[in-house]
């Protein structure tokens, strides 16, 4: 595939990633949330543009931190999720402000990267980018995966007074008629 491909498809995943992170949704702990990370990896390792042949040294550096980057990214943006178990036992999440702030510290210093890249003279694919989104899909996915285990595994919560649950019928309890006040 060309660059403007590799492009395309990092611009589209990171859309339908985003948006439906910051939409509740429920999560399935054992669902396969590595597929999609692995399938991202795959492409940006299987062609040869990866590292710059005339830097190779710089563009190594280069690809390890935005690996770091998009892990510290990831990483962020799992801890910043909202994860709850409902009375049904169902697990949900919701990504928050702080997770938006997260990606946006994340895009800033992937900026930076491919800025230095620039200044050093330094060939970058789309490659990158795309092995840098793989890292920050799969370590996002395995912490929240391993949050809503955690939860799941817990015993249920004990229901607390008004959440709809029916009780046992007490014995009626003579209460004071509410005066109104003029």
């Amino acid at each position: 595939m060309s660059g403007f491909v590799d492009a395309l498809v990092i611009v589209a995943v990171a859309v339908l990633v985003i948006v439906r992170q910051f939409r509740t949704h429920a999560i399935d702990a054992e669902r396969r949330w590595w597929l999609a990370p692995a399938i991202l990896a795959v492409m940006a390792l299987r062609g040869p543009g990866i590292v710059d042949s005339h830097h190779r040294i710089e563009s190594l550096g280069l690809l390890v931190a935005e690996v770091a980057v998009g892990v510290v990214t990831g990483a962020g943006w799992a801890w910043t999720t909202r994860i709850w178990r409902a009375a049904d036992g169902v697990v949900w999440s919701r990504s928050t402000k702080a997770s938006a702030a997260v990606w946006a510290g994340g895009i800033v210093l992937r900026g930076g990267l491919y800025g230095l890249g620039y200044v050093l003279g330094v060939r970058q694919d789309s490659a990158a980018l795309m092995l840098g989104l793989a890292a920050t899909l799969l370590v996002r996915g395995g912490i929240t995966a391993s949050r809503a285990q955690l939860l799941t595994s817990s015993p249920a919560p004990a229901p607390t007074y008004g959440d709809g649950t029916p009780s046992a019928p007490a014995a009626p309890v003579a209460r004071p008629a509410w005066k109104e006040r003029v």
